[in-house]
C-alpha cells in the first residue's frame, strides 16, 4: 500500500446512532446521548457544507431483512424520536449496515472509504467505550488517519470512555480533538 502524503481526505462516520434506545443499558447510555446529540449534527452540517462523506454505520436491530430507510422510521416512531431528528441521514448520506461492534467487522465500509479517496476518518457516535473503540482500532489497522471528537460521542460508563480515549490516542495514534477543533477539509490530516 503506497503511503500517502499530506492532507486526507476526510469522511464524517456516524455510529449508532439510529437507535430505538429500548436496550437493556439504554437509561445509563440516554443522558450522554442527549448532550451529543447537538454537538453530532453540528458536525454533520459542518461536515455536509465542507462536501465531506458522511456516512451512518448502524446495527439493524437484529432484523436481516431491514434496510437504513426502516431503521430511521423506526426509531423515528419510538419514544426518543428527538434524539433521531436532529440527526437523521439526508438524501445523501451513506448508510453502512452492521453487525457487531466495528463499522468495518464483515461491512462494505474499507472498501466504500477507498472508492471516495478517504483516508482520515472522525468517528462520532455511541458507545465510546465500545463501538468507536473497536471501530478506531479498526481504522488504524487499515492505515486510516483517525480523530474522535471527544464531545461527540456517547459512554454507557464514563470512566471506561476516558479510558478508551486514552487508549485510542496512545495505541493507535488517534487525534482526540473537540467537534470545534475538528476540521473538515481546509487541510484535515
Amino acid at each position: 500500500m503506497e503511503e500517502q502524503s499530506g492532507p486526507k481526505r476526510p469522511a464524517l462516520i456516524v455510529v449508532d446512532m439510529i437507535n430505538t434506545y429500548d436496550h437493556e443499558d439504554a437509561e445509563l447510555l440516554l443522558p450522554s446521548v442527549e448532550k451529543v446529540v447537538p454537538v453530532i449534527a453540528g458536525l454533520i452540517g459542518r461536515a455536509r457544507e465542507a462536501d465531506v462523506p458522511v456516512i451512518y454505520a448502524n446495527d439493524n436491530f437484529g432484523r436481516w431483512r431491514s434496510h437504513h430507510g426502516e431503521l430511521v422510521e423506526t426509531a423515528l416512531s419510538r419514544p426518543h424520536a428527538n434524539l433521531i431528528e436532529p440527526i437523521r441521514p439526508d438524501d445523501e448520506s451513506l448508510f453502512v449496515m452492521k453487525a457487531r461492534h466495528s463499522v468495518f467487522y464483515e461491512t462494505p465500509l474499507a472498501y466504500l472509504l477507498w472508492s471516495l479517496g478517504v483516508g482520515h476518518v472522525v468517528l462520532t457516535g455511541q458507545v465510546t467505550e465500545q463501538c468507536v473503540l473497536y471501530s478506531a482500532l479498526d481504522a488504524h489497522i487499515r492505515h486510516l488517519d483517525v480523530t474522535i471528537p471527544k464531545d461527540a460521542v456517547a459512554s454507557i460508563h464514563p470512566h471506561l470512555a476516558s479510558a478508551a480515549l486514552e487508549m485510542m490516542e496512545l495505541n493507535m495514534g488517534a487525534r482526540i480533538t473537540t467537534a470545534e477543533e475538528t476540521d473538515f477539509g481546509e487541510g484535515a490530516s
